[in-house]
């Protein structure tokens, strides 16, 4: 697929899902967590172009978890160089990992997460943020499927991600890149020649959901192609189902 076709049929997915979804509220301010990865980088670039539509405010926001040494500097550092490519505001929040997870008893992973959405829920709120939006995708969604059935979840934890959830109250927790495979996210940030960094912690299969994503999925996908489309559409099934209730 030639490169105008391939942005137009993406834009029209991303502008179908947000529309479907109400994610963005005309006129509102939207904080987006950027990793400095190649889907948080589109998803900045994204909701800048929608914030000429929408009348929106978008700053960005890298949480950097004291990890990871030179090469998370690196991180934040291309967070900061998006920002002025983008020309909307970045900014660098410095969260203690290790000392989070001593704390809490558990892994650095669940750890990260934990301080990362502290952090954003703190920052929209002071920033009088409406939304906090992070670069999930239907790979992500299928991959979150799978871990909750690998971990017995009940039912509604096999709903997976919701497009659009309550984060805090009057802060939304917002996936618009939910309609797009990661690699039609690769593919979008190259299109529009967009810089990104790789995290090498994403390779490590000591990470349960790296494990999935790595090994799991791909066997899943060669025996049954189109897995993750219809793991995703399972995940919104649920979603509906146990909201009606």
């Amino acid at each position: 697929m030639r490169r105008k076709e391939f942005a137009a049929k993406v834009w029209s997915k991303l502008v179908g899902f947000e529309k479907e979804h109400a994610l963005l509220k005309p006129g509102s301010r939207v904080l987006v967590a950027v990793s400095g990865g190649p889907d948080s980088v589109a998803l900045a670039h994204f909701l800048v172009q929608m914030a000429r539509r929408k009348n929106l405010t978008v700053a960005l926001l890298h949480v950097h978890h004291g990890l990871r040494g030179r090469d998370a500097d690196r991180d934040a550092a291309s967070v900061l160089e998006l920002g002025k490519k983008l020309g909307v505001t970045a900014t660098v929040a410095r969260a203690d990992v290790r000392a989070a997870a001593a704390r809490r008893g558990g892994g650095l992973e669940d750890a990260g997460r934990a301080e990362r959405y502290r952090i954003l829920t703190a920052r929209a709120r002071r920033g009088k943020f409406a939304a906090v939006a992070v670069g999930h995708h239907l790979d992500d969604q299928a991959e979150t499927v799978l871990l909750h059935l690998l971990r017995g979840e009940s039912l509604r934890g096999l709903g997976g991600m919701a497009p659009r959830r309550s984060l805090a109250e009057g802060i939304d927790l917002i996936r618009p890149l939910l309609p797009l495979t990661r690699e039609e996210t690769l593919d979008y940030a190259k299109v529009h020649a967009l810089a990104w960094r790789e995290d090498r912690s994403n390779r490590d299969p000591k990470f349960t959901r790296n494990w999935v994503r790595r090994e799991i999925l791909p066997l899943l996908e060669k025996r049954a192609p189109g897995v993750k489309a219809r793991l995703s559409r399972l995940a919104a099934q649920v979603r509906a189902s146990t909201t009606a209730e």
